[in-house]
């Protein structure tokens, strides 16, 4: 009964998120305004950490079967996408490298002011 619970939290905090995205003017999705909702409460402690634990450990650990059918649809669509196929890898590869570089930055950067360095 506890974990049916912890998904009435998380699917309340995404019902959330869809109505600001339908009510709010931004090109913004549905599941980032519920995702920041969800910080948001955990943040303020308004939805405690242990009331949504299981649930998310759960979807985590199932979060690969979850990419199975876009990568099938991506599969039966390869021959539309054939076209795209460099421009697409050429923005994967910068994209990643991008995200790459600035994540070991910060990541530099939060370790040194963690230490007392500048």
């Amino acid at each position: 009964m506890d974990l049916l619970l912890q998904f009435t939290i998380l699917l309340g905090v995404s019902f959330a998120g869809e109505l600001l995205a339908a009510l709010l003017p931004l090109p913004i999705p549905a599941g980032i305004y519920g995702l920041l909702l969800l910080l948001l409460g955990l943040v303020t402690k308004l939805i405690p950490l242990d009331r949504v634990k299981r649930a998310g450990d759960f979807l985590i650990a199932i979060m690969p079967v979850l990419f199975i059918g876009p990568a099938i649809a991506l599969i039966e669509q390869f021959d539309a996408l054939r076209a795209l196929a460099v421009p697409l890898l050429l923005a994967i590869v910068v994209s990643t490298a991008v995200v790459m570089t600035v994540t070991g930055l910060l990541a530099q950067a939060v370790i040194r002011r963690k230490d007392g360095q500048k």
